[in-house]
């Protein structure tokens, strides 16, 4: 493991070997990243791996986001399971949240947020195998208080990105009526909005490897294409046992990272 280490920190970029698991983990990521959430972390220890400090990481990774959740959301577009103008509902507030959520570390430490969410997902997965009514029109109504939620959604999103997407499908599921596949469409066009904003600041501060990202966003997309369709044709049931899964990830890593570690 150590000469495999050693290997990530002084190889090539363009040898071959390193191209491939480039492109390989950035398939992974993209493949998860689409069908439920989280992978991202992932990436972080990749790139970090290879020596990149947590801010290039960072802003390195957020290329391959946004063209994969670009072309995923083109496909759930073409299939019918995106809805635009709901999607630029919801994607505005997370990314107005999103501008505000850096400076509520400031006020609150994340270790709280991170605890609380650690709880909270996996109570709100166990409701997604509950039955929902999905006919009730009201469900369906924007209320001032659901563009609330969303950017509280975007408020956490800002200061850790650690399952953002999730919550972007409860928030569809259970404010908005929809069935996991919409939901999971709202979530890829959501991602498409708000990333751009933070992609930028990056850029401006000179935090992207653009080698890196560039070959790593090719996984990304592949990943993503792949994903997109097994979540059509696999329907709701494999994006709910996928969130799931996930979501246990996710919730088991905050816990013992705040409260063991």
């Amino acid at each position: 493991m150590e000469n495999f280490f050693d290997f990530l920190e002084s190889a090539d970029l363009f040898s071959p070997g390193i191209i491939a698991i480039l492109v390989g983990v950035g398939f992974v990521v993209g493949f998860v990243n689409t069908v439920a959430g989280m992978a991202t972390a992932i990436t972080y220890a990749l790139f970090m791996a290879m020596g990149m400090p947590i801010n290039i990481a960072n802003g390195t990774t957020r290329v391959g986001v946004f063209a994969q959740f670009l072309v995923t959301s083109l496909i759930f577009k073409r299939e019918g399971y995106l809805n635009l103008g709901t999607g630029v509902r919801v994607g505005i507030p997370v990314a107005a949240g999103a501008l505000f959520g850096a400076e509520l570390v400031a006020i609150l430490s994340p270790a709280i947020i991170e605890t609380a969410m650690g709880f909270l997902l996996p109570v709100m997965t166990l409701l997604l195998f509950l039955q929902r009514p999905t006919n009730n029109p009201v469900l369906k109504q924007f209320a001032p208080w659901k563009y609330f939620v969303f950017f509280l959604i975007g408020l956490y999103g800002g200061f850790t990105h650690a399952g953002v997407g999730l919550l972007i499908i409860f928030g569809s599921y259970f404010m908005l009526g929809m069935d996991m596949l919409h939901a999971n469409g709202i979530k890829q066009f959501a991602v498409v909005i708000y990333t751009p904003i933070a992609l930028a600041i990056f850029i401006i501060y000179g935090q992207v490897n653009w080698p890196v990202a560039l070959i790593y966003g090719v996984g990304n997309i592949l990943g993503g294409v792949a994903g997109s369709y097994a979540s059509i044709k696999g329907g709701v049931k494999i994006i709910k046992i996928s969130v799931a899964l996930a979501v246990l990830t996710m919730s088991g890593w905050l816990l013992y990272k705040n409260l063991i570690a």
